[in-house]
Protein backbone atom coordinates (compact mmCIF):
# COMPACT_ATOMS: atom_id res chain seq x y z
CA UNK A 1 0.00 0.00 0.00
CA UNK A 2 1.21 3.51 -0.33
CA UNK A 3 2.89 5.01 3.13
CA UNK A 4 0.39 5.68 5.17
CA UNK A 5 0.17 9.32 6.28
CA UNK A 6 -1.07 10.47 9.67
CA UNK A 7 -1.99 13.62 9.48
CA UNK A 8 -0.92 14.65 13.04
CA UNK A 9 2.59 12.88 13.06
CA UNK A 10 4.11 12.66 9.51
CA UNK A 11 2.87 15.83 7.62
CA UNK A 12 6.00 18.61 8.27
CA UNK A 13 8.51 16.53 7.23
CA UNK A 14 6.78 15.00 4.26
CA UNK A 15 5.16 17.97 3.01
CA UNK A 16 8.35 18.74 1.01
CA UNK A 17 7.97 15.31 -0.85
CA UNK A 18 4.30 15.29 -1.65
CA UNK A 19 4.80 13.07 -4.37
CA UNK A 20 7.07 10.54 -2.65
CA UNK A 21 4.80 7.68 -0.77
CA UNK A 22 5.64 4.09 -1.14
CA UNK A 23 4.85 1.16 1.16
CA UNK A 24 3.06 -1.71 -0.57
CA UNK A 25 -0.36 -2.87 1.26
CA UNK A 26 0.75 -5.81 3.90
CA UNK A 27 3.73 -3.84 5.09
CA UNK A 28 2.33 -1.27 6.45
CA UNK A 29 -1.08 -1.87 8.64
CA UNK A 30 -4.42 0.00 8.44
CA UNK A 31 -6.60 -0.40 11.72
CA UNK A 32 -9.24 1.49 12.86
CA UNK A 33 -9.02 5.20 13.57
CA UNK A 34 -7.09 6.29 10.43
CA UNK A 35 -8.08 8.51 7.54
CA UNK A 36 -6.71 7.26 4.36
CA UNK A 37 -7.09 7.18 0.33
CA UNK A 38 -5.63 3.43 0.77
CA UNK A 39 -8.73 2.75 3.25
CA UNK A 40 -11.16 4.01 1.01
CA UNK A 41 -9.53 1.62 -1.48
CA UNK A 42 -9.57 -0.98 1.36
CA UNK A 43 -13.39 -0.41 1.38
CA UNK A 44 -14.06 -0.68 -2.49
CA UNK A 45 -12.64 -4.15 -2.31
CA UNK A 46 -14.64 -4.84 0.64
CA UNK A 47 -17.05 -4.16 -0.98
CA UNK A 48 -16.86 -5.92 -3.99
CA UNK A 49 -16.86 -9.14 -1.86
CA UNK A 50 -19.56 -7.99 -0.56
CA UNK A 51 -18.87 -7.37 3.07
CA UNK A 52 -18.94 -3.68 3.35
CA UNK A 53 -22.21 -1.95 2.77
CA UNK A 54 -21.65 1.67 3.47
CA UNK A 55 -20.44 4.92 1.43
CA UNK A 56 -16.26 4.43 1.00
CA UNK A 57 -14.75 7.20 3.01
CA UNK A 58 -11.73 7.01 3.70
CA UNK A 59 -11.83 6.43 7.34
CA UNK A 60 -11.26 3.13 9.01
CA UNK A 61 -14.07 2.90 11.79
CA UNK A 62 -16.74 1.02 13.20
CA UNK A 63 -18.44 -0.14 10.41
CA UNK A 64 -14.79 -0.69 8.49
CA UNK A 65 -13.64 -2.69 11.05
CA UNK A 66 -16.86 -4.90 11.43
CA UNK A 67 -15.99 -6.10 7.98
CA UNK A 68 -12.57 -6.65 8.40
CA UNK A 69 -13.64 -8.87 11.36
CA UNK A 70 -15.98 -10.52 8.93
CA UNK A 71 -13.77 -11.28 6.31
CA UNK A 72 -10.74 -12.45 8.91
CA UNK A 73 -13.09 -15.13 11.08
CA UNK A 74 -14.19 -16.31 7.19
CA UNK A 75 -10.77 -17.15 5.79
CA UNK A 76 -9.26 -18.16 8.96
CA UNK A 77 -6.76 -15.54 10.03
CA UNK A 78 -6.61 -14.09 13.16
CA UNK A 79 -9.55 -12.24 13.80
CA UNK A 80 -8.10 -8.61 15.47
CA UNK A 81 -9.76 -5.97 12.67
CA UNK A 82 -6.22 -5.23 11.33
CA UNK A 83 -5.20 -4.97 8.00
CA UNK A 84 -1.64 -6.28 7.65
CA UNK A 85 0.12 -8.60 5.18
CA UNK A 86 -2.04 -11.93 6.47
CA UNK A 87 -5.59 -10.52 5.53
CA UNK A 88 -4.49 -8.36 2.12
CA UNK A 89 -2.44 -11.33 0.74
CA UNK A 90 -6.06 -13.09 2.12
CA UNK A 91 -8.03 -10.28 -0.22
CA UNK A 92 -6.07 -10.44 -3.19
CA UNK A 93 -5.81 -14.22 -3.44
CA UNK A 94 -8.13 -16.76 -5.60
CA UNK A 95 -8.27 -19.10 -2.69
CA UNK A 96 -7.85 -17.92 0.86
CA UNK A 97 -8.38 -21.40 2.95
CA UNK A 98 -5.59 -22.21 5.66
CA UNK A 99 -3.16 -24.57 4.95
CA UNK A 100 -3.07 -27.13 7.58
CA UNK A 101 -1.88 -30.59 7.71
CA UNK A 102 -3.73 -32.73 5.14
CA UNK A 103 -4.44 -30.16 2.81
CA UNK A 104 -3.60 -30.30 -0.47
CA UNK A 105 -0.79 -27.87 -1.13
CA UNK A 106 -1.06 -26.24 -4.74
CA UNK A 107 -0.62 -22.94 -6.81
CA UNK A 108 -0.69 -19.88 -5.18
CA UNK A 109 -0.46 -21.07 -1.25
CA UNK A 110 1.40 -19.41 0.64
CA UNK A 111 2.21 -21.20 4.17
CA UNK A 112 4.86 -22.88 6.74
CA UNK A 113 4.05 -26.51 5.09
CA UNK A 114 5.11 -24.68 1.33
CA UNK A 115 8.06 -24.13 2.55
CA UNK A 116 8.80 -27.55 3.82
CA UNK A 117 7.73 -28.92 1.12
CA UNK A 118 10.43 -26.91 -1.16
CA UNK A 119 13.20 -27.37 1.47
CA UNK A 120 12.29 -31.45 1.08
CA UNK A 121 12.56 -30.37 -3.17
CA UNK A 122 15.90 -29.01 -2.34
CA UNK A 123 17.64 -31.48 -0.49
CA UNK A 124 16.70 -33.61 -3.42
CA UNK A 125 17.43 -31.47 -6.04
CA UNK A 126 14.89 -30.37 -7.04
CA UNK A 127 14.47 -27.04 -6.50
CA UNK A 128 17.10 -24.35 -6.58
CA UNK A 129 15.95 -21.70 -5.10
CA UNK A 130 15.42 -20.17 -1.97
CA UNK A 131 12.41 -21.67 0.42
CA UNK A 132 9.80 -19.28 1.08
CA UNK A 133 6.97 -20.66 1.90
CA UNK A 134 5.05 -19.39 -1.45
CA UNK A 135 3.95 -21.76 -3.79
CA UNK A 136 4.48 -20.43 -7.12
CA UNK A 137 5.63 -21.27 -10.58
CA UNK A 138 9.20 -22.52 -9.77
CA UNK A 139 7.76 -24.47 -6.56
CA UNK A 140 5.00 -26.41 -9.36
CA UNK A 141 7.49 -27.02 -12.12
CA UNK A 142 10.12 -28.44 -9.34
CA UNK A 143 6.70 -31.05 -8.04
CA UNK A 144 5.92 -31.74 -11.37
CA UNK A 145 9.85 -32.72 -12.16
CA UNK A 146 9.33 -34.67 -9.44
CA UNK A 147 6.08 -36.83 -9.54
CA UNK A 148 7.76 -37.59 -13.19
CA UNK A 149 10.48 -39.22 -11.94
CA UNK A 150 8.88 -40.68 -9.35
CA UNK A 151 5.93 -42.33 -11.65
CA UNK A 152 2.80 -40.19 -9.95
CA UNK A 153 0.49 -38.15 -11.51
CA UNK A 154 2.37 -35.38 -13.03
CA UNK A 155 -0.29 -32.38 -11.56
CA UNK A 156 2.21 -29.89 -9.83
CA UNK A 157 -0.11 -30.28 -6.47
CA UNK A 158 1.39 -31.84 -3.78
CA UNK A 159 -0.76 -34.37 -1.94
CA UNK A 160 -0.66 -37.66 0.51
CA UNK A 161 0.99 -39.52 -2.61
CA UNK A 162 3.84 -37.20 -3.80
CA UNK A 163 4.11 -35.91 0.28
CA UNK A 164 4.86 -39.34 0.86
CA UNK A 165 7.23 -39.92 -1.63
CA UNK A 166 9.34 -36.73 -0.73
CA UNK A 167 9.65 -37.84 2.40
CA UNK A 168 10.56 -41.28 1.61
CA UNK A 169 12.80 -40.44 -1.65
CA UNK A 170 16.12 -40.72 -1.58
CA UNK A 171 18.46 -37.64 -1.15
CA UNK A 172 20.37 -36.36 -3.81
CA UNK A 173 21.95 -33.58 -5.37
CA UNK A 174 20.36 -33.32 -8.49
CA UNK A 175 17.22 -34.86 -10.29
CA UNK A 176 17.19 -36.01 -13.31
CA UNK A 177 14.25 -33.05 -14.11
CA UNK A 178 15.97 -30.46 -11.85
CA UNK A 179 17.86 -28.86 -14.77
CA UNK A 180 15.43 -27.93 -16.61
CA UNK A 181 13.79 -25.63 -13.74
CA UNK A 182 15.69 -22.47 -14.19
CA UNK A 183 15.66 -22.36 -18.09
CA UNK A 184 12.08 -23.37 -18.46
CA UNK A 185 10.34 -20.96 -15.70
CA UNK A 186 13.21 -17.81 -15.89
CA UNK A 187 13.03 -15.11 -18.78
CA UNK A 188 16.71 -13.33 -18.42
CA UNK A 189 17.35 -10.41 -16.79
CA UNK A 190 17.34 -7.80 -19.59
CA UNK A 191 14.13 -9.51 -20.57
CA UNK A 192 12.32 -9.11 -17.33
CA UNK A 193 13.95 -4.80 -17.56
CA UNK A 194 12.60 -4.74 -21.34
CA UNK A 195 8.86 -5.97 -20.45
CA UNK A 196 8.91 -3.35 -17.56
CA UNK A 197 9.40 -0.51 -19.32
CA UNK A 198 5.91 -0.99 -21.29
CA UNK A 199 4.35 0.14 -18.51
CA UNK A 200 5.60 3.38 -17.47
CA UNK A 201 3.21 5.62 -17.03
CA UNK A 202 0.33 3.02 -15.81
CA UNK A 203 -1.25 4.69 -12.49
CA UNK A 204 -0.78 3.70 -8.81
CA UNK A 205 -3.79 1.52 -7.97
CA UNK A 206 -4.22 -0.09 -4.13
CA UNK A 207 -3.76 -3.92 -4.25
CA UNK A 208 -3.18 -3.54 -8.31
CA UNK A 209 -1.66 -6.17 -10.30
CA UNK A 210 -2.35 -5.49 -13.29
CA UNK A 211 -1.59 -2.67 -16.28
CA UNK A 212 -4.73 -1.26 -15.21
CA UNK A 213 -3.05 -0.06 -12.43
CA UNK A 214 -0.10 -1.59 -9.96
CA UNK A 215 0.82 -1.10 -6.51
CA UNK A 216 5.11 -1.10 -5.62
CA UNK A 217 5.08 -5.11 -5.20
CA UNK A 218 1.78 -6.00 -7.53
CA UNK A 219 4.19 -3.99 -10.41
CA UNK A 220 7.06 -6.48 -9.40
CA UNK A 221 4.70 -9.66 -9.06
CA UNK A 222 3.41 -8.85 -12.16
CA UNK A 223 6.00 -8.48 -14.40
CA UNK A 224 8.19 -11.30 -13.86
CA UNK A 225 5.29 -13.60 -13.65
CA UNK A 226 3.90 -12.29 -17.41
CA UNK A 227 7.68 -11.31 -18.79
CA UNK A 228 9.75 -13.84 -17.35
CA UNK A 229 7.26 -16.68 -16.29
CA UNK A 230 8.43 -16.35 -13.02
CA UNK A 231 6.25 -16.27 -9.66
CA UNK A 232 7.47 -13.91 -6.87
CA UNK A 233 5.82 -13.63 -3.28
CA UNK A 234 3.43 -10.48 -3.68
CA UNK A 235 4.40 -8.17 -1.55
CA UNK A 236 7.32 -6.44 0.02
CA UNK A 237 7.90 -7.72 3.16
CA UNK A 238 8.31 -11.50 1.44
CA UNK A 239 9.77 -10.66 -1.49
CA UNK A 240 12.33 -9.47 1.23
CA UNK A 241 12.78 -12.73 2.87
CA UNK A 242 13.21 -14.54 -0.78
CA UNK A 243 16.39 -14.68 -2.73
CA UNK A 244 19.62 -14.15 -2.45
CA UNK A 245 21.40 -10.93 -1.35
CA UNK A 246 23.69 -9.04 -3.31
CA UNK A 247 26.61 -6.55 -2.33
CA UNK A 248 25.36 -4.45 -5.19
CA UNK A 249 22.59 -4.79 -7.26
CA UNK A 250 22.34 -6.45 -10.62
CA UNK A 251 20.58 -5.73 -13.66
CA UNK A 252 16.84 -7.37 -12.79
CA UNK A 253 17.57 -7.64 -9.10
CA UNK A 254 14.93 -6.31 -6.56
CA UNK A 255 16.08 -3.51 -4.92
CA UNK A 256 14.35 -2.65 -1.43
CA UNK A 257 13.72 0.34 0.70
CA UNK A 258 12.48 1.47 4.52
CA UNK A 259 9.84 3.73 4.19
CA UNK A 260 7.74 2.70 7.33
CA UNK A 261 10.54 0.65 9.04
CA UNK A 262 11.47 -1.97 7.75
CA UNK A 263 11.56 -3.17 4.23
CA UNK A 264 8.42 -1.41 2.38
CA UNK A 265 9.03 -0.26 -0.62
CA UNK A 266 10.82 -2.16 -3.70
CA UNK A 267 11.73 -1.69 -7.21
CA UNK A 268 13.23 -3.83 -10.15
CA UNK A 269 16.96 -2.22 -11.05
CA UNK A 270 17.69 -1.61 -14.75
CA UNK A 271 21.22 -0.99 -14.59
CA UNK A 272 23.01 2.93 -13.99
CA UNK A 273 22.03 3.39 -10.84
CA UNK A 274 18.14 3.36 -11.73
CA UNK A 275 15.54 1.39 -10.94
CA UNK A 276 11.95 1.46 -11.91
CA UNK A 277 8.67 1.17 -9.47
CA UNK A 278 5.20 1.82 -9.23
CA UNK A 279 4.87 5.08 -6.79
CA UNK A 280 1.89 6.09 -5.24
CA UNK A 281 1.95 9.20 -6.66
CA UNK A 282 4.19 8.49 -10.17
CA UNK A 283 2.35 5.45 -10.88
CA UNK A 284 5.19 3.21 -12.45
CA UNK A 285 8.42 5.26 -12.96
CA UNK A 286 11.94 5.11 -13.36
CA UNK A 287 13.74 6.16 -10.21
CA UNK A 288 17.92 6.48 -9.54
CA UNK A 289 18.84 5.24 -6.53
CA UNK A 290 21.07 8.65 -5.53
CA UNK A 291 18.12 10.43 -5.30
CA UNK A 292 17.81 12.38 -1.74
CA UNK A 293 14.62 10.56 -0.85
CA UNK A 294 15.97 7.20 -1.39
CA UNK A 295 19.34 7.11 -1.02
CA UNK A 296 18.85 7.01 2.98
CA UNK A 297 16.39 4.61 2.62
CA UNK A 298 18.32 1.87 0.36
CA UNK A 299 18.25 -1.80 1.84
CA UNK A 300 20.01 -3.72 -0.31
CA UNK A 301 19.20 -5.74 -2.98
CA UNK A 302 18.04 -9.35 -3.60
CA UNK A 303 18.64 -11.71 -6.63
CA UNK A 304 15.90 -13.97 -7.79
CA UNK A 305 17.73 -15.44 -10.97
Amino acid sequence: MKKIISSLALCSSLIVLPTISHAALGDKLLKEGMTDPDVKELQDVLRQKGIFSATSTGYFGSITKDSVLSFQRSHSLTADGIVGSNTYQALIANSTSAVTSGTLLKYGMTSNEVEKVQQLLKEKGYFNATPTGYFGTITQTAVMNFQRDHGLAVDGIVGPATLNALNNASTSTTGSSSSTVNSSTQATASDIVAYSKKFIGVPYVWGGTSPNGFDCSGFIYYVFKNGGGVTVPRTVATLYQSGKSTSTPNIGDIVFFDTTGGPSHAGIYIGNGQFIHAGSSTGVTIASLSNSYWAPRYLGSKSIF
